[in-house]
């Protein structure tokens, strides 16, 4: 199913029972069912799905965080004068998180007085919770901080490696994060003893990073096909090569989507195309043929079913994978 929205996609996800929902640069965020809400007084900058599986939780440049339903929208916390550009939430914890500047704060989606309130020396870009939900790690200049979501006074782990961070992604048995960077290179460490990872070689810039096979690969964005790094054993993908599926020379990998059972990946391209592949028969099946603006947000269902996208002049669609 297509949509023409005429206003860039910042994000799209898939509620727990299964429809598309779309975060717009017009501050609206769109429903697959139909309905349309305003949720900002400007663009929505980032977004994730609200811990109850309904509904958007986004961040705008009104400094405003917003749960978004069909039938409405509320304001969850408000930052004046400040842009919330990053957005994180965990079902597993019911913990919401958003960064303003240098500051993240972190809220209980079940209790609206609770708040803990985390500095940094930079400004935070990425956020994203650990499998459990219990700790928050922090993407920033000079590395990651990692954080215990729910304790008040605390000094952080801090992973550092220098160069400006973006986003992040646990793996989900918590072992590894890994960091895409302003440069074109991932980075990441092994947790428990810090263990630095530098994995470079992209010919642009990893706007997207995923795990899946239960954390036994990687996918990202940022080559002519979607980069897949093996992940199995104590050391991840140290001293590992990297494969690459899906190669066009003409166009680059803009997204990457997958869920986190089961060997299926999407992919967003450059020139607008989305395609999927099962990893096992090496099989990519062309989900949108026809070019166009780059793709901008891509999302699949757990069972690897639904794959929904939206791209940088407002269009979108939502496709049944084969």
């Amino acid at each position: 199913m297509p949509y023409a929205f005429d206003a860039y996609v910042t994000a799209v996800q898939f509620s727990a029972s299964g429809e598309a929902l779309f975060a717009l640069g017009d501050g609206t965020v769109r429903f697959e069912s139909g309905p349309v809400v305003q949720a900002h007084q400007g663009a929505v900058l980032d977004a994730a799905l609200h811990p109850s599986g309904q509904g958007l939780v986004t961040g705008g440049d009104d400094g405003a965080l917003v749960w978004t339903r069909p039938d409405g929208a509320q304001t969850l916390a408000r930052q004046p004068g400040r842009w919330i550009d990053a957005v994180a939430a965990s079902r597993e914890s019911g913990l919401i998180a958003f960064a303003a500047g240098k500051t993240v704060e972190v809220r209980d989606a079940a209790d609206p007085a609770f708040v803990r309130s985390f500095a940094h020396p930079r400004s935070a870009a990425g956020l994203a919770f650990d499998p459990k939900g219990r700790r928050l790690a922090v993407a920033t200049y000079g590395g990651a901080w990692l954080w215990f979501a729910r304790i008040a006074e605390q000094k952080p782990l801090v992973l550092e490696w220098a160069g400006s961070h973006i986003a992040l992604a646990w793996s989900p048995d918590g072992k590894f994060l890994m960091s895409a960077m302003q440069e074109n290179q991932l980075h990441g460490w092994r947790v428990a003893d810090e263990k630095n990872m530098r994995m470079g070689g992209y010919p642009a810039k990893v706007k997207s990073l995923v795990f899946l096979s239960k954390g036994q690969m990687m996918a990202t964005s940022g080559a002519q096909g979607v980069v897949i790094w093996p992940f199995g054993g104590s050391t991840g993908p140290m001293g590992k090569q990297a494969a690459e599926v899906g190669f066009d020379a003409s166009t680059l990998v803009s997204r990457v989507a997958a869920p986190p059972t089961g060997q299926r990946v999407a992919a967003g391209l450059e020139d607008g195309r989305v395609w999927v592949c099962d990893l096992v028969g090496q099989k990519t099946e062309m989900l949108k043929a026809e070019k166009g603006p780059p793709i901008t947000a891509l999302a699949i269902t757990p069972d690897g079913r639904r794959v929904a996208w939206g791209d940088e002049d407002g269009g979108a669609g939502v496709a049944e994978a084969p």
